[in-house]
């Protein structure tokens, strides 16, 4: 099955009871038992819920993977990652990577004995360079968020094989309409499924979908001890969402590379970071790993700092100034005092997100709307 046809219809089944197209939402905590442990495959929403399972089907399905997991959040897939190590063991990551994820890493996770490499992986000497007999992980974002930088996955992939170390890849930015990175050698992929798969900004929840069988019984275990699960609402949600992915990311992508072009002729822009620009770092890369190079833009204008950067996106009508990404609508962003803040200032610099820095996450809105938006905002 192909993949358009997969959104729609991978993993699923009408409902066994009245036959519904769409999985109902089986909003509720427990099942009946004819006696203690015979039921019919579910007992506690915890553990398992059949409006889940129907999601975690679907994810499995549209990025070629045998296992699903659907959590609370993106952050909360991550944790359970995450909870596979233990004191002593070292994760190399990203140096661009997600504010919420750096801050996970660093207060949360640190504290417990375990230690975290930030570098630049465009160059996959720098990941070699950090490993040691205590690395266990590396941990991978590509595009990154929000430098839009590329991460040659098979090439990471091989390295982290020859020395025997798990691979997870946040394909957030992405998505699998442009890249499943399992095919690419990852062992884990991560989604925060608030973004693209949901589509909508109407639901919070994450996503893990692996091929190895032991590897995933790890995680279900960590799922259900743990307990930060997708409730059948946002099960239903996403789901729903994920039907209609194949069609918002190709509208996506066309009007990402529209206003890409728009920011790099315009006279008061002085950087544009979008993968499928020529002169993009890795572009080489992209577009051998990518199908398409997505809707997430950021830029910096010219001799501007902080303040202008604010009254750029303050000034946005059509844009609307927000956390958050891959909805149907066009959101603005400013990482360095909104998703990115929970990173020092000197850290965040390090990797180009300076204050000046403004993120897009162009909708799929007509795109002479969004850049007359821009227009008039820029000035």
């Amino acid at each position: 099955m192909r993949f358009n046809s997969k959104v729609i219809h991978g993993g699923q089944k009408p409902d066994k009871a009245y036959g519904a197209v769409m999985p109902p939402i089986y909003q509720t905590s427990t099942y009946a038992q004819a006696s203690p442990g015979q039921h019919k495959g579910y007992e506690y929403s915890r553990s398992a819920n059949p409006t889940r399972s129907a999601l975690e089907n679907a994810l499995a399905s549209i990025e070629n993977g045998k296992f699903g997991l659907a959590f609370a959040s993106g952050l909360a897939a991550m944790d359970a990652v995450i909870k596979l190590l233990g004191p002593g063991d070292e994760v190399i990551s990203t140096n661009d990577l997600y504010g919420g994820s750096y801050r996970l890493f660093r207060q949360v996770f640190e504290k417990y004995g375990i230690k975290f490499h930030f570098t630049g992986m465009q160059d996959v000497a720098n990941i070699a360079a950090l490993i040691n007999s205590n690395t266990k992980l590396i941990w991978v974002e590509t595009p990154t968020n929000p430098m839009m930088n590329i991460i040659d996955l098979r090439a990471v992939s091989e390295l982290a094989r020859s020395n025997k170390l798990l691979m997870a890849v946040d394909n957030t930015f992405a998505t699998p309409y442009l890249q499943q990175p399992l095919d690419l050698g990852a062992d884990i992929v991560m989604h925060s499924a608030t973004k693209y798969l949901g589509g909508h900004s109407d639901v919070v929840a994450g996503a893990l979908i692996v091929k190895d069988e032991e590897l995933a019984n790890k995680l279900y275990f960590i799922q259900n001890a743990s307990g930060a699960v997708c409730g059948p609402m946002d099960s239903f949600l996403v789901l729903r969402g994920i039907k209609t992915l194949h069609v918002r990311m190709q509208r996506h992508c066309e009007n990402g590379e529209r206003i890409a072009e728009y920011l790099l002729k315009h006279p008061k822009i002085e950087k544009v970071y979008w993968p499928g620009l020529k002169d993009h770092p890795n572009h080489n890369v992209a577009s051998k790993q990518m199908k398409a190079f997505g809707g997430m833009i950021s830029f910096v204008p010219k001799g501007s700092n902080y303040k202008d950067a604010i009254a750029i996106v303050e000034k946005l009508k059509i844009f609307t100034l927000a956390e958050s990404l891959g909805g149907v609508e066009s959101l603005a962003g400013h990482p360095a005092s909104m998703t990115h803040a929970s990173i020092p200032k000197k850290e965040r610099e390090k990797s180009g997100v300076v204050d000046s820095l403004i993120r897009l996450s162009v909708g799929i809105e007509d795109v002479e709307d969004l850049i007359s938006d821009l227009e008039q905002a820029i000035g």
